[in-house]
């Protein structure tokens, strides 16, 4: 190999240790990588890509789509759809065994006919709220996920890039010499093997994760938080919960609140049970610190009860909440909220007080103000900027993911999902037509339609975006081309292969899935296949056996990277918000890889002879 591709195994190294001794952020340590590689671009007569060539990772197709399908999880969560969904498909589990088989099960069925990079794009919101919601560390579901998009994309052709990627290549190659030996792939040629690996590699999640995944806690431990408020909504009458019994409602097992009594007319509810049903107009009276809160305020049918936030100049979809706490300058100290006409003064509608942790027997609009009070109000962001200087208020802080659903919306955001999953079921046909509608596109025009249909407001989209997980992914890809570029990832390639060389076809076959698998864990996959398959080929050439082995071979280990952050592009999504670090992934990345590779490589012979 050249000097440069030593350079560049030295610095993939460098990063790879970085990552594992959690020096930095993934996004930063990958960025630095990328920055020296870029800066050796510069030497005259190097292999390394130009800087133009490293910038361009920033405009790759993929990474777009995944910063476009953040805009749409983003349109769903704020018309109240991915609660929606959260409650129907993956319902109510009360283990963590469980819980992984309610969620790997219908992702790794839907990765097999959509592309994995939505489907966990569009599912990550959807499992973080309900993370929350079963009270689990998303730790425990955010690998399981990712890696269950990876098995589902195994099982058909369409199931995940890399294998439209080598059944390209083999049309190409028979185009060029149709006595090559080759046959192309059909729909489900490697579901033979991908479906039996896919059913061993979940089965190794859900059975041992409780070992091998993190126990650090998850989001609800963020919700520990000893100022509670006192809150009471409103069963809106003919609303979505009017009706309902208290567990059915999603009232029963709350993060971070629970429901203290239901005040019915002149009679007060204590004590309440979850078979007890619930009626218009009802007052339902809660303690939960703000997060909480929040949450109430996304279940569809469940209103505030003071009047005042509707009599707010902003719509409701443009408001959040605030917490501020009353100085003892503050004009209204002595004065009762309604006395002091709050709303009109401050344009915000207090809906909770907290004072020193007592509960305060009076409707809001009857509370006395006294400093220090903790007031959570409901009021445009601009609040903020406002009185955050202000002598009325000692702090004043806006609540994360606030915002009051567009539960209006819902509809017409589900339609728009539906579309977009049609779309790129459509794309995978082997119609002229349909060839045409790419991944990108498709979610560009879902992305529009979420913003032109009111689903999700520009300020809020640009919020949903994950930008150090797209900083991460376009620095991973740029590493990736120098790999290729250098000769870095084809001189491992090859010293890889002549290991195996003496051992005959099963030999060179494990080879094979060895090197596919490496150069998966640091490059993309697709480069990965692109890089591999000529290996394979050559390799099958050379024993005078069947080429169909070497080809699942290849597109099934190119789609099977489970042991570094860097092997898929979706274990670089679930990274920060699950709170990982990198050695969660090579802990039960490395025994997965094993575990699939002897799948693969052991039934792939019986089912596609030599």
């Amino acid at each position: 190999m050249t000097w440069e591709a030593w350079v560049t195994l030295a610095g993939v190294v460098l990063m790879l240790v970085a990552l594992a001794r959690n020096l930095a952020g993934p996004d930063l340590i990958l960025l630095a990588g990328m920055t020296v590689f870029m800066t050796l671009g510069l030497v005259p007569g190097s292999s390394f890509p130009s800087p133009r060539e490293m910038a361009m990772a920033f405009g790759n197709e993929g990474m777009l789509t995944v910063a476009v399908l953040f805009v749409v999880a983003g349109g769903l969560t704020q018309t109240g759809g991915l609660k929606l969904i959260s409650e129907r498909l993956l319902g109510r589990p009360t283990t963590t065994i469980g819980a992984q088989l309610r969620m790997m099960l219908p992702v790794a069925g839907i990765s097999a006919f959509l592309n994995n990079t939505p489907v966990v794009a569009m599912f990550m919101p959807v499992v973080n709220d309900w993370a929350k919601r079963i009270g689990i560390s998303p730790a425990k579901l955010f690998i399981p996920l990712s890696y269950a998009a990876l098995l589902g994309g195994m099982c058909t052709l369409i199931g995940t890039s890399t294998n439209l990627v080598v059944q390209g290549m083999i049309l190409e190659t028979l185009r060029l010499n149709p006595d090559a030996g080759m046959r192309p792939f059909s729909m489900f040629t490697l579901g033979a093997v991908g479906l039996p690996a896919t059913i061993v590699g979940t089965g190794f999640i859900v059975l041992t994760s409780r070992f091998l995944l993190p126990k650090r806690e998850g989001a609800s431990a963020q919700l520990r938080d000893p100022r509670q408020y006192i809150v009471e909504m409103l069963v809106q009458p003919g609303g979505a919960i009017d009706g309902l019994r208290i567990d059915q409602a999603g009232l029963r097992h709350l993060v971070g609140a629970y429901l203290m009594e239901i005040q019915r007319d002149d009679e007060t509810i204590v004590a309440v049970g979850p078979e007890q049903v619930l009626r218009g107009g009802d007052r339902l009276i809660f303690a939960g610190v703000v997060e909480s809160v929040a949450e109430l305020q996304r279940i569809r049918g469940l209103l505030p009860a003071t009047d005042q936030v509707f009599k707010l100049d902003d719509p409701r979809a443009h408001r959040c909440l605030i917490e501020a706490v009353v100085s003892n300058t503050c004009p209204l100290i002595g004065k009762s909220i309604r006395e002091g006409q709050f709303r009109t003064r401050y344009n915000a509608a207090v809906i909770a007080v907290h004072r020193n942790g007592e509960r305060i027997n009076r409707k809001i609009g009857d509370i006395i103000l006294e400093p220090g009070d903790t007031l959570l109000l409901e009021t445009h962001p601009r609040f903020v900027q406002q009185y955050r200087d202000s002598r009325d208020f000692y702090l004043v802080s806006a609540v994360e993911n606030s915002t009051p659903p567009r539960h209006d919306k819902a509809l017409t955001a589900g339609l728009i999902l539906v579309g977009l999953v049609i779309a790129l079921a459509l794309s995978a046909l082997p119609w002229e037509w349909a060839s045409r509608i790419s991944v990108f596109n498709a979610s560009l025009v879902a992305a529009g339609l979420m913003l032109l249909f009111g689903c999700i407001s520009g300020t809020q989209a640009r919020q949903s975006i994950e930008w150090s997980v797209l900083l991460a992914i376009a620095a991973a890809l740029a590493i990736g081309r120098t790999m290729e570029a250098t000769g870095a990832a084809a001189g491992l390639a090859h010293g890889l292969m002549r290991v195996f060389e003496a051992w005959g076809p099963w030999g060179v076959l494990l080879g094979v899935y060895l090197v596919t698998l490496i150069l998966t864990e640091v490059v993309t996959n697709n480069a990965a296949a692109a890089l591999a398959f000529p290996i394979a080929y050559a390799a099958a050439r050379g024993l005078g056996v069947d080429f169909m082995p070497f080809a699942v071979a290849v597109a099934l280990a190119a789609s099977g990277g489970f042991a570094t952050p860097l092997g898929y592009q979706t274990h670089l999504m679930v990274y920060g918000p699950g709170g990982y670090r990198f050695s969660d992934y090579l802990r039960i990345g490395i025994p997965l890889d094993l575990l699939v590779m002897t799948v693969v490589v052991g039934l792939t012979p019986l089912i596609f002879p030599f």
